[in-house]
């Protein structure tokens, strides 16, 4: 009996002493229940060229003839920060790796000198708010961050935007902000998002996970879903349903290309890329 209240003693001892978790036998450490699936460079090659062409509209047609109707459709809010009309270089498709920001819970840094304000925003960069995520991105890459909603936070500029591209990133999707949208636009690189952000990540988010379920725009995101991004927004296809509904897509861009290309005739309006 005393044995069992002195074990019992130091178990509160513990906790009162805000001592972490046990990871492996505490449920109190945190759980997750929806696994990552992992997918060959090869398959998600495949998989794209599946959605080769089509547009946000004839995704979501497949989708709801899939039996899908009202899933993945992003918020409207979530658009594109640059469009170019005539070569349709905004729109893009990808494979989607995923990756979440939260707010701080810490303090701003205050009034430092210079080079201790350098030294503080840089441990935060390095250690609480890094980019995990970036060498998971590859060829066919869709980046998708959801990010702290009420942070005027620009996690995506104009230098990073570029590092990812050069890894093999097709566009990138955000719940929220980026900054150096000017530029971003002038380098010709996708991006989805809700609007313009000015300040920098230290004292406004912590990275939280990386490949995990995220949610952004209202849709589940899950590592490996298609993601397709045009004018008219941002869908996410769940990669398990992606054959099937790309296969419904494509007869829906099909006839609507046969139909507009007759009516292009009958106006005469010369042929562009969108009817051929």
């Amino acid at each position: 009996m005393k044995r069992r209240f002195w074990v019992l003693a130091s178990a509160m001892a513990v906790v009162a002493l805000g001592a972490e978790a046990d990871p492996v036998n505490d449920p109190r450490a945190g759980r997750t229940f929806i696994p990552t699936k992992v997918f060959a460079v090869e398959d998600d090659a495949k998989v794209l060229m599946l959605f080769d062409g089509l547009r946000v509209a004839d995704v979501v047609d497949g989708m709801d003839k899939a039996g899908l109707h009202g899933i993945g459709l992003m918020d409207p809010s979530i658009g594109p920060a640059w469009k170019d009309t005539r070569s349709g270089a905004h729109r893009f498709r990808g494979i989607a790796v995923t990756a979440r920001y939260v707010p701080t819970q810490s303090p701003p840094a205050g009034k430092l000198a210079p080079e201790d304000y350098d030294r503080w925003s840089g441990e935060w960069y390095s250690k609480r708010s890094s980019e995990p995520f970036a060498p998971l991105l590859r060829k066919g890459s869709a980046l998708v961050i959801e990010e702290a909603p009420d942070a005027d936070v620009g996690s995506i500029g104009s230098n990073n935007i570029m590092a990812w591209r050069l890894r093999g990133m097709e566009g990138v999707v955000t719940s929220a902000t980026a900054r150096d949208t000017d530029e971003i636009a002038i380098e010709g690189i996708p991006l989805y998002f809700r609007g313009p952000g000015r300040g920098i990540r230290p004292g406004r988010n912590e990275i939280e996970s990386v490949n995990r379920p995220v949610v952004c725009g209202g849709a589940l995101v899950m590592p490996g879903d298609v993601i397709v991004a045009d004018g008219d927004g941002v869908v996410v296809v769940p990669r398990a349903r992606a054959e099937e509904v790309a296969g419904y897509a494509r007869k829906v861009l099909d006839g609507d290309k046969a139909g507009r290309k007759q009516l292009y005739e009958k106006l005469g309006l010369p042929p562009d890329a969108s009817v051929k």
